[in-house]
């Protein structure tokens, strides 16, 4: 079990909520370099494999070494989690965070979010299909990013449905919609849509509550 602690900035006033306020986000495309992109996506690939790799012990041996000493150089560049290029990168496919499906935001506003995903091997359920995690995944931040937008405050997700109405295939770029049916108070209530091409993939909604002050 790792042992890397996530440090938050202890710098509190800058926080709203818990998090960086919400001008602050991806404000900096420089943040980790020109190559961080590649980098990215190199370490995405290696999730790929990894997925469906059956190495034999040489193999797996000699992968535990270089992975052993990569952890080793990689641990000596982490830092605070404010301070993670993920946070800014809008350039990159989910923002340069692999914790996420990749997908490019191709129209953003108060209306809605609408954007490209592409679930790739990492994330296969099973006979060829995206696993309903992944997929729930996705909409949870497309659906954050779409309450932000729409509130201009940052939210946490107080629940969200999803409905899985055909399979989801992988290495194929989806569509997928974004909106907020209604907005009460604190309470933002969101839904979406993942289609390929004109078939319907998945749907769901939600609810996203926006924090009080200090609120985590």
């Amino acid at each position: 079990m790792s042992e890397q602690q996530v440090e938050a900035d202890p710098a509190q006033e800058h926080h709203e909520g818990g998090f960086r306020p919400i001008e602050t986000l991806a404000r900096d495309n420089s943040v980790g370099g020109p190559h961080y992109g590649e980098f990215i996506e190199q370490v995405r690939t290696l999730m790929d494999h990894v997925r469906l790799a059956d190495p034999s012990d040489e193999l797996a041996l000699e992968a535990i070494d270089t992975l052993k000493a990569l952890n080793a150089k990689l641990g000596a560049a982490v830092g605070a989690e404010w301070d993670a290029p993920a946070w800014h990168r809008t350039d990159l496919p989910a923002r340069g965070n692999i914790t996420l499906p990749p997908f490019l935001v191709d129209k953003v506003s108060r209306e809605g979010v609408h954007a490209r995903i592409t679930f790739r091997t990492f994330h296969l359920g099973g006979n060829g299909a995206a696993h309903g995690g992944h997929i729930a995944l996705g909409f949870d931040d497309l659906l954050g990013m779409t309450a932000a937008v729409h509130t201009r405050a940052v939210t946490r997700t107080a629940f969200l449905h999803v409905d899985y109405r055909s399979i989801t295939p992988l290495n194929t770029e989806l569509t997928v919609h974004g909106w907020v049916e209604k907005w009460e108070g604190r309470k933002v209530f969101v839904r979406a849509t993942l289609h390929d091409g004109d078939r319907l993939c998945a749907e769901a909604h939600g609810l996203f509550l926006l924090l009080k002050q200090g609120q985590q």
